[in-house]
C-alpha cells in the first residue's frame, strides 16, 4: 500500500469517529430532552434497595426471628453542595467536630468513592428522620436509606440463631464490591452460616434530585433499576418449647444441653449456659453491649455445647463395652471382680463379681479398667501401638476426636490422642494399658464436647450409626440440601453388640446410678458420668435416649462443678426428654422445682420470674 492509500484510510477512520461523536452529542442535546433537563437542573442519585432478611422459624413453625425497619442517613460526598453545617448538626444532634471526624472517617474507608453512597449515621431515630425530611432541601447529597434489623421473639437460643453486624473491610473485599461500609451480614450462628440464603439480594434505584435536593422522579422511568430479592425463610430443627425449658433448667448453672433426633440428626435443643438475650445485639448500641458480654468473666458468648471439651467420665464405659466386644476380648458373660477399685483407680461399693450388663448398671470402674486393659494389651496385635490404633479408630467412628460438621461456626474437635502422642511421651513400645488406664473410664487424655456426647448417644440409639447433627431443617420449605445431613455414618461396631449394652443402659435408669431419671411410662436408656476436674469440683454428666424402641430423642447434659452425674445432669436430661416426648413436665413437680431453683453459681436468681 502506497502512502496516499494509507492517508486515505486514516482519514476515513477519523471522519467515522467524528461522525459517531457528533451523532451522540446531537442525540443527547437535541433529541433526548430529559438529558438536557438532568444536566441543567438535576443530580442522579444511586440508591440501594435493601432486601428483607429471611425469617427464622422453629421446627413447629413458630416465628423466632423477624425484621424491623431502621433508617440510615447516607451521603454521596461529591454531591454535597452549600451545606448548612450548623443546621445539619442540630437536626442530627451532633457537634461540628463529630461531623468533621465522620467525614474524615468516611474518606479513609477502603474502597471509598465520592460518587458512591456511604452511610453517614446509622439507625437514626424516627423523630430525627422526620426532622431531617422536613429540611431535606438544605442537605444536598444526603438521603435516608431504609433497611431492616433483626428482632428476636424469645430471649433464648442466642448461640443457635447468632446475630448480624456490620461488614468488615475483609467482607467487602471478598464480595467484589457487593457489600459496602454500613451493610449488615451474619456474624455468628445460623445468621452467618446461612447468610447467602437469609441475606437476599440488594436492588438499585436511580432517582433524579434537583438543586434543592428534592426528588424529581425515577431516572428513565426505572429502566435501569433492579429489584431487591428478599432472603429465604428457614426452619430450624430446634423445638422452641424444649429450648426454653433447657435454658430455664440451666439458669444459674454453667454447662450445656444438646438434644438430637437420632433418626435424622436434627438438633432439638442446644443450650449453652450462661447465655444472653439475643436482643442485646441489635440497635445502635450493639457494639458496646457486645464488648460488655465479651468482658463478662462467665463467658456468655462462648458456645460450650460445640466448643468445650470435657473428660466424658463414666459415659465412656458404654463405648468401651462396644469396643471390647468388637475386639473379641469381651462378651456379655465376661465377669470381673471389684475390690473397691483397680490398682490406683478407686470404685464405690457394689456387688461383685459382675458381668457386662451389671457392670454398666452400677458403673464399676474396676470392670472397665479390665476391659480397657484387654483391648490395649490384646495379644493378637504385635505392638501396643497397633492395639491402641484400633481403640482410636473405634472412638473416632462415634464422632470423637474430630469436628462432626454441624452447621454452626466454632465447632471443636475434642481431644482424642493418637498412638504417636504416647510414643513421644513415654517412648515407642515403652507404654502399656496400665500407662493410660484412666482412659478406660473416660479420664486421662480424652476430651469430648457435649455435641459429640449427644451424637455418640444417637449412634447407640440407632444401633450403630449417626447422621451429622444439624440445626437447619428447611430452607424455603424445602429439605436442607446438604447431602451429609441425609447420610448414615456407620460406626466400626457390629450391630449385634449393641443389645446387651442398651439393656445395661436401661438398667442404669431403672435400678442403677440414674434411678432419678426414670420417666413414668417411658423406657429410658442412659449412663451417668462424674468427670474429674483438676480445677475444682467434678462435672456432672449424663447421656441418654428414649424411648428404648424407636427412640425420638438422644440427649447429653453437662453441669460443671456440680458433683455426681445423678445429682444434676440426669434429672435435667430426664425432664427434657419427658417434655419432648409427652409435651409436658407435670408428673414430677418437686424434681422440676428443685432443678429450676438450683443455683450453682452463687448468684442471685434475678430471672426467677422466667421459671414460672
Amino acid at each position: 500500500m502506497d502512502n496516499l492509500s494509507k492517508q486515505r484510510t486514516l482519514l476515513v477512520i477519523f471522519i467515522s469517529i467524528a461522525i459517531i461523536y457528533i451523532t451522540r452529542l446531537f442525540y443527547l442535546q437535541v433529541v433526548d430532552e430529559s438529558y438536557v433537563f438532568f444536566a441543567q437542573n438535576n443530580v442522579l442519585q444511586e440508591q440501594t434497595i435493601y432486601p428483607a432478611r429471611g425469617l427464622i422459624y422453629d421446627r413447629n413453625g413458630e416465628l423466632l426471628v423477624y425484621n424491623d425497619a431502621i433508617y440510615d442517613l447516607s451521603v454521596i460526598t461529591d454531591q454535597v453542595k452549600n451545606l448548612d453545617t450548623i443546621s445539619f448538626c442540630n437536626v442530627l444532634g451532633i457537634s461540628k467536630d463529630e461531623f468533621l471526624s465522620t467525614f474524615a472517617r468516611i474518606r479513609r474507608q477502603k474502597g471509598f468513592s465520592p460518587w458512591k453512597p456511604v452511610v453517614f449515621q446509622r439507625q437514626i431515630t424516627i423523630p430525627t428522620y422526620a426532622a431531617f425530611q422536613e429540611k431535606l432541601y438544605d442537605f444536598q447529597g444526603f438521603f435516608v436509606e431504609v433497611r431492616t434489623d433483626r428482632k428476636y421473639k424469645h430471649k433464648s437460643a442466642a448461640h443457635v440463631m447468632g446475630y448480624i453486624g456490620e461488614v468488615t473491610e475483609k467482607d467487602i473485599e471478598k464480595s467484589d464490591g457487593y457489600y459496602r461500609m454500613g451493610d449488615f451480614v451474619g456474624i455468628s450462628g445460623v445468621e452467618k452460616v446461612y447468610e447467602n440464603d437469609l441475606g437476599g439480594t440488594k436492588g438499585t434505584r436511580y432517582v433524579l434530585v434537583d438543586s434543592k435536593n428534592r426528588t424529581q422522579g425515577r431516572y428513565k422511568d426505572g429502566e435501569f433499576d433492579t429489584a431487591a430479592v428478599a432472603g429465604k425463610n428457614i426452619h430450624l430443627s430446634i423445638d422452641q418449647s424444649l429450648q426454653d425449658l433447657g435454658e430455664r433448667l440451666m439458669l444459674n448453672k454453667i454447662g450445656s444441653i444438646v438434644a438430637i433426633e437420632p433418626s435424622t440428626g436434627e438438633v432439638l435443643a442446644l443450650v449453652s449456659s450462661p447465655t444472653y438475650d439475643p436482643n442485646l445485639l441489635i440497635g445502635r448500641d450493639r457494639g458496646n453491649r457486645y464488648m460488655e458480654l465479651l468482658r463478662d468473666p462467665d463467658k456468655p458468648l462462648f458456645n460450650r455445647p460445640i466448643s468445650a471439651p470435657y473428660p466424658p467420665g463414666s459415659i465412656f464405659k458404654i463405648i468401651m463395652s462396644l469396643m471390647g466386644q468388637e475386639e473379641k476380648v469381651l462378651t456379655p458373660a465376661t465377669a470381673y471382680a471389684c475390690h473397691h477399685g483397680y490398682l490406683f483407680v478407686g470404685c464405690h461399693s457394689h456387688g461383685s463379681p459382675l458381668q457386662l450388663r451389671g457392670a454398666i448398671a452400677v458403673s464399676c470402674n474396676a470392670y472397665f479398667c479390665q476391659v480397657y486393659r484387654s483391648v490395649i494389651n490384646n495379644p493378637k496385635y504385635k505392638y501396643v501401638e497397633d492395639a491402641y490404633n484400633q481403640f482410636y479408630k473405634h472412638a473416632y467412628s462415634f464422632g470423637m476426636g474430630h469436628a462432626l460438621g454441624i452447621d454452626l461456626y466454632g465447632e471443636g474437635k475434642g481431644v482424642l490422642k493418637k498412638a504417636e502422642y504416647f510414643d513421644k511421651l513415654y517412648g515407642r513400645h515403652r507404654w502399656q494399658a496400665l500407662t493410660t488406664i484412666s482412659m478406660g473410664i473416660g479420664q486421662g487424655e480424652l476430651g469430648i464436647t457435649p455435641l459429640q456426647m449427644a451424637n455418640a448417644t444417637a449412634a447407640v440409639a440407632n444401633r450403630g450409626y449417626y447422621i451429622t447433627p444439624h440445626i437447619v431443617k428447611l430452607i424455603s420449605n424445602k429439605k436442607n440440601p446438604n447431602k451429609d445431613y441425609n447420610e448414615k455414618h456407620w460406626t466400626t461396631i457390629d450391630t449385634s453388640y449393641f443389645p446387651v449394652v442398651i439393656e445395661g443402659m436401661q438398667d442404669v435408669v431403672e435400678r442403677g446410678t440414674a434411678y432419678i431419671a426414670r420417666i413414668p411410662g417411658i423406657e429410658v436408656c442412659g449412663k451417668t458420668g462424674t468427670a474429674q476436674n483438676p480445677h475444682g469440683k467434678d462435672h456432672s454428666i449424663f447421656f441418654a435416649f428414649a424411648p428404648k424402641v424407636n427412640p425420638k430423642i438422644a440427649i447429653a447434659v453437662v453441669v460443671e462443678n456440680s458433683g455426681f452425674g445423678a445429682t444434676w445432669a440426669a434429672p435435667i436430661a430426664s425432664l427434657m426428654m419427658e417434655q419432648y416426648i409427652t409435651g409436658k413436665v407435670d408428673t414430677r413437680k418437686a424434681l422440676l422445682e428443685r432443678m429450676l431453683k438450683g443455683n450453682l453459681t452463687h448468684k442471685n436468681d434475678t430471672a426467677a420470674a422466667q421459671t414460672k
